[in-house]
């Protein structure tokens, strides 16, 4: 008899655990953490630069059920596609403050708790171990990564959130759509001698905030997609940079993109009227012949990945009329978008930058 009831006790015990381990599922983060979480994710917030933006991509911004404080925010600025595809967003409650500054009691008390934070760039902001001993909620940490040397991470990221959020063929269809785009631009300038690969600065591009004409960035994507003889290719750790005017001066570039976050320091600073108005901008080439031509802004709460293809499309445009010839910048731009954040925004987005992008910029 006894021998009887100790074997319904092992199986009892036996089918709890089964029960158990059917309602939770292990997923290994960007630091190489096993974080145990529920096995349906109904809830989630988003953490840090870009984060947000990753989980509209994965058509997943339905689960999230709170917001850092930028994403709550309205400006007369914004070029993050997610966003303004996606207002609704902005109504949610904030569970702390931007660039993963996460504020633990306000987390606890959301009217609608998350089952698992996803936190990009972990190393930013409030730690990840330390967020979830302080909530008792799973932290799954993500680096963000980019379009260049960094690519492989940027699509370790979308995989590991759609491990989470059960995303993970929309993911593999994401890695497939930037690859086939960057394939597609470099084979449209292949084969092309020296001599037909015209050199191009790029100015004005933000880091963390809005820079003048002399931030730029050494391995600008599109340049490098496309094979653009970058006067700025500088050797060092890559990101941004910014460049002695002197510098500027003496590449001379035969084409300029001024990168529109500019416009954000007003009318009196920034790229735009630096170009306008100091002298020694004006004995450019570039300047005097009239090749300098306005691109989207892409460093805006980190890297908009939608962004930087679109301008890399418009940058081929410019440089390469005839293998882009069947291009059309705007409908392209509008085509990555919709495919990445579900709506066309390119001309809400450029008309809060003075309808300036993807056309020769004014001068005068």
């Amino acid at each position: 008899m006894l021998r009887i009831i100790a074997s319904l006790v092992l199986l009892s015990f036996a089918f709890a655990n089964t029960a158990l381990a059917a309602e939770t599922r292990v997923v290994v983060d960007a630091l190489g953490r096993k974080v145990t979480i529920p096995a349906k994710i109904e809830r989630v917030i988003c953490s840090g630069s870009g984060c947000l933006r990753l989980l509209v991509y994965l058509q997943a911004q339905n689960l999230a059920v709170a917001v850092d404080d930028i994403e709550g925010k309205h400006s007369k600025f914004d070029a993050r596609p997610y966003a303004l595809a996606n207002p609704q967003l902005r109504s949610l409650p904030v569970f702390g403050q931007f660039r993963g500054f996460d504020n633990p009691e306000r987390i606890l008390t959301l009217p609608t708790p998350p089952q698992v934070i996803l936190k990009a760039n972990p190393d930013m902001g409030t730690n990840a171990q330390e967020l979830e001993r302080k909530t008792g909620i799973p932290v799954v940490a993500l680096n963000y990564g980019d379009l260049g040397k960094k690519r492989q991470e940027f699509y370790c990221a979308l995989r590991i959130m759609a491990q989470v959020v059960q995303r993970q063929e929309r993911a593999e269809t994401l890695v497939r759509f930037f690859d086939s785009h960057i394939a597609e631009l470099g084979r449209r300038v292949s084969g092309l001698p020296e001599s037909q690969r015209p050199s191009a600065f790029v100015g004005g591009v933000a880091l963390k905030g809005a820079q003048g004409f002399q931030s730029t960035e050494p391995g600008y994507p599109p340049f490098l997609f496309l094979n653009v003889r970058n006067v700025a290719a500088l050797p060092g750790p890559g990101g941004v940079a910014n460049v002695a005017k002197e510098k500027i001066l003496d590449w001379n570039p035969d084409h300029i993109f001024l990168d529109l976050s500019t416009l954000q320091m007003g009318d009196d600073a920034g790229g735009l009227h630096e170009l306008r108005t100091d002298p020694a901008y004006k004995t450019l080439k570039a300047v005097r012949q009239g090749q300098v031509y306005g691109v989207l802004p892409y460093n805006w709460y980190s890297q908009n990945f939608g962004s930087i293809l679109a301008d890399a499309y418009y940058v081929g445009k410019v440089l390469y009329p005839k293998r882009f010839q069947d291009v059309d910048p705007v409908a392209k731009a509008n085509e990555i978008y919709t495919f990445l954040v579900g709506k066309p925004v390119f001309q809400e987005m450029n008309a809060a930058f003075q309808s300036q992008a993807f056309k020769p910029v004014k001068l005068r």
